[in-house]
């Protein structure tokens, strides 16, 4: 059984072989009544017997020849473009025709994945590939299959590498380290935030420090400037920190709603993950809740160094349920564990305005206490459809219910805003920039 699966089961035929063989059955058949021709065949024949003998030689001498190794990172970024690398290692004397065969999760569904290459001899070589998922969970790796020809090309020999690998997808990490680094740097402008011109002041005080020009006047401090001796003297103030920004998930059915190949909810998390990391950065204390007909997780605002990697392990596994939201059990949850003033952003969505007004009681009663931020989808879908040229009667009828629903997500909007309620509607693919800008909005304006 060793011996077929070393020299047998690793075998394949190229078309190379099958068609020289189909090439010497014709000639066979062709010199059926000649027997010059056939004694020429025979020649040939065993000349082409002969050479496959050589290719198997040249192919199988040799155990594990060729080397493979797959390099990946242990987790993915959902949504993301993420790196996988191969590593070819030639033993052959000579220049081989490789492809390489990579088992990889079946959630990508790609059955027509192969990579291709020529090594020459002793040469190593690194393949690279991208892989986007788009849900999150744990995806398995398995064998790496590399196919070998020699110069003949009349064989092929199947290196099997195992080396089953798994990998979590997590939300969009990647996206996080770049609005990190922008946050860090007060750079976010690039990835599209705009700047907010402040109003007024601050009521946190930093210090006391000498005027140059240019300071705000109502800002001295005559008691400091009477100590210093006529030096003038204003007080510093700086952003308030530490203030309370919970991220309230909607889990229900109306975030099943697929985009791009990724639910509401994927992009959702992936917008609370940076909204979390930039609110930490500017010193505020982030917290996450989940709901859908049962309240799921309930993560306490805090500023630890830990917060961030807690946030997203509970992000990591969480999913849409068939049923309808409870919003009345989000409501008496905020009311009695969140006791301090906090930003609620809420991540729902609202395809009609009698779906809204259901649950706006509840809305209300959460924004008595605290600043509600309410962010929903736009039907890209819908948007598309009123922009299309209506030819005949079904048409006209499609693009005129089609503005309907786009008409009523507006009056959504400012049916909240009635209220004093701020609202964001935004696409999926704007969703994390839009909400880091009206965060950014909200802070300067010392909306909190």
């Amino acid at each position: 059984m060793s011996f077929y699966r070393r020299y047998i089961q690793p075998l394949f035929f190229t078309r190379r072989f099958y068609t020289a063989f189909a090439v010497i059955i014709a000639g066979f058949i062709v010199s059926f009544n000649w027997e010059w021709m056939y004694r020429i065949m025979l020649l040939i024949l065993f000349f082409f017997i002969a050479l496959i003998l050589l290719d198997y030689v040249v192919l199988f001498l040799r155990a594990n020849i060729l080397k493979a190794e797959r390099k990946s990172a242990d987790r993915f970024s959902n949504g993301d473009h993420n790196k996988v690398q191969i590593l070819l290692k030639n033993g052959y004397s000579f220049r081989t025709d490789v492809r390489v065969l990579d088992e990889i999760p079946v959630q990508f569904q790609q059955r027509d994945f192969l990579l291709h290459t020529s090594m020459a001899g002793g040469e190593e070589k690194e393949l690279e590939y991208t892989l986007r998922p788009v849900e999150r969970g744990e995806y398995q790796f398995n064998d790496i299959n590399v196919f070998v020809r020699s110069p003949l090309c009349l064989l092929v020999r199947r290196i099997k590498v195992e080396q089953p690998q798994m990998v979590r997808v997590l939300p969009s990490y990647l996206a996080l380290r770049q609005f990190e680094l922008l946050a860090y740097s007060n750079n976010l402008s690039e990835a599209g935030s705009r700047k907010i011109r402040k109003i007024g002041h601050s009521l946190e005080f930093e210090q006391i420090k000498e005027y140059v020009t240019g300071d705000d006047i109502r800002s001295i401090n005559w008691k400091a400037t009477a100590r210093k001796g006529g030096q003038l003297m204003v007080n510093n103030f700086t952003d308030e920190r530490s203030q309370q920004v919970y991220c309230i998930i909607d889990k229900g059915r109306v975030m099943k709603m697929p985009f791009e190949g990724m639910t509401l909810l994927d992009y959702a998390i992936n917008a609370t993950l940076i909204l979390s990391r930039v609110a930490l950065i500017r010193q505020d204390r982030a917290g996450l809740i989940t709901f859908s007909e049962q309240i799921g997780q309930v993560l306490p605002a805090d500023r630890k160094a830990s917060q961030m990697g807690n946030i997203l392990e509970t992000l990591y596994n969480q999913q849409t349920k068939f049923l309808e939201s409870d919003f009345e059990k989000l409501y008496a949850l905020v009311r009695t564990r969140i006791t301090q003033r906090s930003l609620i952003v809420l991540f729902t969505n609202f395809e009609s305005l009698s779906g809204l007004q259901r649950q706006l009681p509840y809305i209300r009663s959460i924004a008595r206490n605290h600043l509600v931020l309410v962010v929903f989808f736009e039907n890209t879908e819908l948007q598309q459809l009123t922009e299309q040229p209506a030819n005949d009667i079904e048409s006209l009828y499609i693009r005129t219910i089609a503005e309907k629903f786009v008409y009523e997500k507006r009056l959504i909007v400012k049916e909240l805003q009635q209220h004093g309620i701020f609202t964001i509607l935004s696409t999926p693919q704007n969703l994390t920039v839009d909400t880091v800008n009206k965060y950014l909005e909200l802070k300067a304006r010392q909306a909190i």
